[in-house]
């Protein structure tokens, strides 16, 4: 290994390591409330270290989200490999997405702090993590689209949908019932008795109900 090779490494490895630090002080302290100057002590670098890497809180925020993004991204693919038919496709990533707040209920948390939040025009302009995140939804976007096609294309779902519009949609109503359900869900239990469960799969149908072409139903359930 020749030496910029070798600086390359040691440069991947040390922003590595101040995401890590920054993992464990947001995750613990929360987004608003934790400092670089804590991020700095736990990565056990000097500040001005740190900020040669992340020039700021909210692109080193946008570290944490790309990691949270990668999972995503691998659980989506994993998800739509198993399927043939373009509905199936897009059930299978909305359980996927589920699954994800289950399981990785911070980096859905830091996802969801940032899709609340004006993102800065610099940041979208010179930020590498930030532009690494965009690519990453990008992706993602890309395969909730290719599975509506898929399904418009194999008649599980309705021909007069338009694609990405409809991914759009599909996206954010995800989002929105897992934030309500992250959020709320005891007050709904109260006024509605429904669990997070039941809140779940009435959101499946609903999105069921709407997509799917009838005779295609009618015919699996045969």
């Amino acid at each position: 290994m020749g030496i910029t090779e070798r600086k390359e490494r040691e440069k991947e490895q040390r922003r590595s390591a101040i995401i890590d630090a920054a993992e464990k002080v947001f995750f613990s302290k929360g987004i608003e409330n934790a400092t670089m100057d804590e991020v700095a002590g736990k990565a056990e670098f000097s500040k001005g270290t740190l900020y040669l890497y992340f020039k700021n809180k909210n692109e080193l925020l946008h570290g944490i989200i790309g990691r949270g993004l990668e999972i995503l991204l691998t659980m989506f693919k994993g998800a739509v490999k198993k399927e043939k038919k373009g509905f199936d496709k897009i059930k299978a990533i909305g359980q996927s997405y589920y699954e994800f707040y289950k399981k990785k209920p911070d980096y859905f948390a830091a996802m969801l702090h940032q899709d609340t939040h004006e993102i800065d025009p610099e940041l979208m302009e010179k930020s590498p993590n930030y532009a690494r995140c965009l690519e990453l939804g990008n992706r993602i976007f890309g395969l909730i689209q290719e599975a509506v096609t898929t399904g418009i294309a194999d008649g599980t779902v309705r021909q007069d949908l338009e694609p990405a519009r409809l991914s759009l949609v599909l996206w954010g109503h995800t989002s929105g019932i897992l934030n309500m359900v992250k959020t709320k869900v005891t007050v709904i239990k109260e006024m509605f008795n429904m669990d997070e469960e039941e809140i779940i799969e009435y959101s499946h149908r609903l999105i069921e109900d709407y997509l799917v072409d009838k005779t295609w139903k009618d015919e699996k359930i045969k």
